[in-house]
Order: C-alpha cells, then sequence, then structure tokens
C-alpha cells in the first residue's frame, strides 16, 4: 500500500488528526517530495522522514526529477507501507502523484488543504461568483487571458517572479494590483499588495503565489468595452454594416501607410508603435461587425475566430494532415484548390469569387491572373505593349469625338495593368509610388514660394528643380 498524503499549505497544526496520525505511525515509511515545506519540517521533528530535494540536485529536467522520485517511493513499498507525503493537496500540482497512480501498485490518495483554498480564504473570494483560473507561473498561457480572478502559483524564482507580473501588467488595464501571497498558512506568511511593476521580486519562493482580480484587458477588455459602447452610445447605436463599410477602408489604408513606415530594423519602436496603433484602429471595426451580428442574433466574435481557425486548419493540410508541401509555391497550390472546392457555388467560371468591393487596381490584376491560369493570357511583357498603344489610340480618337472616353480611358489603365503584372510590378504600390514621389517634389516646389500666379514656363522649371532634388 502506497499513500499518497497532502500536508496542506502551511504548518503542521492544520493537518487533520487521522491524517496526522498515519504520518506519525512509525509503522510507515515517510517520504516526503520536499523539505522546503513548514509541515514536512515539523514532521521530521516528530520522527524519521526521507527528503527527496537530493534528487532535485541531481537532475536537471524536472521530467527526471519526477521519474527518480516515483522510483524511490516504489522501491520502498516493496519492503513495507509507505506514506508519500507532499505540500498542499496531491490532486493540484504534482505529477509525481500521477506518475505513482499510473504504477501497478495500490495507492490510495488521502487529500489535503491546498494553496488555493488557502488563498482564497485570505482574500476572501468565492470561486462560483465570477470564476476562477489557476496558472503555473513556469508555463503562462498565451494568449495569457485575464478575464476572471486569477492565481498564479510556483513562481518560486525571483525573474519567474518579475516576469509574470510584467505579463500581467501587460494584458491588464492600467491600476490593476496584484497581492503576493508569501508561505500562505504558516506563522511566518506574507501577504503584499501592489502594482505589478513595483512587486518586490524577493517575495519569490516555493510557496509563493499571486492572486489578481481586475478588469478584464486586452481582446476580452475590447470586446467588452465594445459591447458597452453599443448599447450606451447615441453615435454607436445608430451604425449599421453598411454604415461602418468607410471606416473599415479608411482604416486598412491607414493601417497601409503605417506599414510602409517599417524599415525593417527590430529597433524601429516609432513606427511600430504606429503599427500597433492602426492594427487596434482595424480590429476595432472587426469588433463592430462582430457586436452588431451578435445583437441581431447572427454571430459573435467568437464564431468569427473558430470559423477562422477551422479555415487555417483546413487550407493547411502540409501542416495539420498528411499533405506534402515543402515550397511557398506548393503551399499557394493547395490553399487555392482547396477554397475552389469551399466556394459550394454553380458558378464554375475561373472568375468567380473575386469582390467586386477590391480597389479597382487590385482587381484588376486578380481578374487578369484569374485568366491567364485559364491560359488567357500573352507570353511576355513585350507582347503586352502593342496592346498598351492600341488603347491609347482608342483613347485619342475618343477624346476627338469619336467613342466613349471613359471607357476607352479604363480599357488603357486595364492594359498597363496587363503590363505590370507581366513585368512582375504591383500597380498598387507602383502608382502610391509614383504618388509618393510627386508629393514630395510638389511640396519641395512650395519651398520657393507660391505657386499661384506662375506661368508654365515658370512651373516647369521649379519642376525640374524639385526633380534633381528627389
Amino acid at each position: 500500500m502506497i499513500r499518497v498524503i497532502g500536508l496542506g499549505p502551511g504548518d503542521i497544526d492544520r493537518v487533520p488528526g487521522p491524517v496526522l496520525s498515519v504520518l506519525e505511525d512509525p509503522a510507515q515509511t515517510v517520504i516526503a517530495r520536499t523539505e522546503h515545506h513548514p509541515a514536512a519540517v515539523q514532521l521530521a521533528e516528530r520522527r524519521a522522514v526521507v527528503f527527496c530535494d537530493d534528487l532535485y540536485e541531481s537532475f536537471e529536467k524536472f521530467e527526471d526529477v519526477y521519474e527518480a522520485i516515483r522510483g524511490r517511493v516504489l522501491d520502498a513499498a516493496a519492503g513495507g507501507p509507505v506514506v508519500y507525503a507532499v505540500p498542499g493537496s496531491p490532486l493540484i500540482g504534482e505529477f509525481t502523484v500521477r506518475q505513482l497512480a499510473d504504477s501497478n501498485h495500490r495507492v490510495e490518495v488521502i487529500p489535503g488543504e491546498s494553496f488555493v483554498d488557502a488563498i482564497l480564504s485570505e482574500v476572501a473570494y468565492d470561486p462560483l461568483d465570477r470564476g476562477l483560473q489557476i496558472l503555473n507561473g513556469h508555463e503562462l498561457p498565451d494568449p495569457l487571458v485575464m478575464d476572471k480572478p486569477t492565481i498564479v502559483a510556483q513562481v518560486d524564482r525571483p525573474e519567474i517572479l518579475s516576469e509574470v507580473c510584467a505579463e500581467i501588467d501587460r494584458v491588464t488595464p492600467e491600476g490593476t494590483s496584484v497581492t503576493v501571497l508569501a508561505g500562505v498558512g504558516a506563522s511566518d506568511a506574507m501577504i503584499v499588495e501592489s502594482a505589478p511593476e513595483e512587486v518586490d521580486s524577493s517575495l519569490a519562493g516555493f510557496r509563493t503565489s499571486l492572486f489578481v482580480d481586475a478588469e478584464p484587458g486586452g481582446v476580452v477588455g475590447a470586446i467588452q468595452t465594445m459591447r458597452m459602447l453599443r448599447e450606451e452610445c447615441p453615435w454607436d447605436r445608430t451604425q449599421t454594416h453598411a454604415s461602418l463599410v468607410k471606416n473599415l477602408v479608411e482604416e486598412s489604408y491607414e493601417l497601409i501607410e503605417a506599414i510602409e513606415g517599417l524599415d525593417g530594423s527590430e529597433e524601429d519602436w516609432v513606427a511600430y508603435a504606429a503599427v500597433e496603433d492602426e492594427l487596434g484602429d482595424v480590429l476595432l471595426q472587426v469588433l463592430f461587425h462582430a457586436v452588431i451580428a451578435r445583437q441581431a442574433g447572427v454571430f459573435d466574435i467568437d464564431d468569427v475566430a473558430e470559423v477562422m481557425r477551422q479555415k487555417l486548419v483546413r487550407r493547411h493540410p502540409h501542416v495539420f494532415g498528411d499533405v506534402t508541401a515543402d515550397t511557398p509555391e506548393a503551399v499557394k497550390s493547395n490553399w487555392d484548390q482547396i477554397k475552389k472546392g469551399e466556394r459550394g457555388s454553380e458558378d464554375d467560371s475561373a472568375l468567380h469569387g473575386v469582390p467586386s468591393g477590391m480597389p479597382a487596381l487590385h482587381r484588376a490584376s486578380k481578374i487578369q491572373n484569374r485568366a491567364a491560369k485559364s491560359g488567357f493570357d500573352w507570353d511576355e511583357a513585350a507582347q503586352v505593349l502593342p496592346k498598351v498603344h492600341e488603347e491609347l489610340d482608342e483613347l485619342r480618337a475618343a477624346m476627338g469625338g469619336d467613342g466613349d472616353i471613359e471607357a476607352e480611358l479604363g480599357d488603357v489603365m486595364f492594359s498597363i495593368v496587363n503590363l505590370s503584372r507581366h513585368l512582375g510590378i504591383d500597380t498598387e504600390l507602383a502608382l502610391r509610388s509614383a504618388t509618393g514621389r510627386f508629393e514630395k517634389r510638389f511640396r519641395r516646389m512650395e519651398l520657393d514660394g507660391p505657386l499661384k500666379g506662375l506661368d508654365l514656363e515658370q512651373l516647369n522649371a521649379r519642376w525640374e528643380s524639385a526633380k534633381r532634388n528627389i
């Protein structure tokens, strides 16, 4: 028989009498996982106790330590009844207990008061109120979601405590406080409340935990804030999916502008701050549309995220399945085939699925690429140039009164997109670059004085001077 007993969170006087009698029974061999616990030390003052701290010093990996502890307990059990004593409760955070339960020996687990019980008692919180999450300070989840009161355990080293507090500070609103509970359940317990960035890292230890009860921040906080605005703000209440389209387009372009400000260096913090801000504005639009749909009883942001997750898994069988795709081109080909099979439309045109709301230049390129995959394309860029000239001639004729000027101008632009595609140039980026150069040169012209009132020759002179400088 192997009995696994929890020593509770602190002093031995918190251990129930019947359990203590088993621990003090001289017929039992008592093996304690660690002496870094007051009840274990106090028990060793009353009787012989075998500690396993030497095994922690003998192995580099915790997995090896736990296996060695398991072996020590099983070896002792071969010679008679054994009690394996662990801090707190055997049911929380005790990996060796799991391993012993999987052995062929008969194992009886006697639960004890856990550190969670002691913490909840100290902070006077009922987990049935708003829920509770318990995290391991060595393995914080990513993303870290603090949407309910949280206990972070195993902050046993100063660097771990500092890292945990930094993460809490990052994802919770300004003004959040954390409660550091060191050694609860013992006479030397310390309970300190402070801002995450001000926590004394020397409070770290084997029996130190954090309790955080903050308003949700991060994505969860943003969702809740958006829902409140939709209910209480007069402007937000009147918005519709249609009225927000222009905001989504505008915010997307502002994000593009911020991304173009990145210079590729890891130290480009100012530009990254701009990208962060603009990404938030785009996320706001996504949340806004999701909140409106939620009120209509159609879907919520969680549904949006889950549909996206399923799509990512489905379209990446080389990662989540047994398909092989070793190159970006192979991945793109698989993606296109899977996407085509998902359409579920009677429209089997190669051009189906290109959104009509895309920017015109981008959509023209997309349409041309789809047509090219069906074989409707020139072989090289040189073959496209005569078509550009042909469309220009037709535009000249229209300007002379022989044709539809708007249609002919559109044909010219469409042929230019085709030429750009064959040259491997993104028309959107090319035009944005050209517009940027024009803006810089025009502003340079303005530095020499007002432009209004200058004749064409003077304007041309200013322009050529600006071109030489930019």
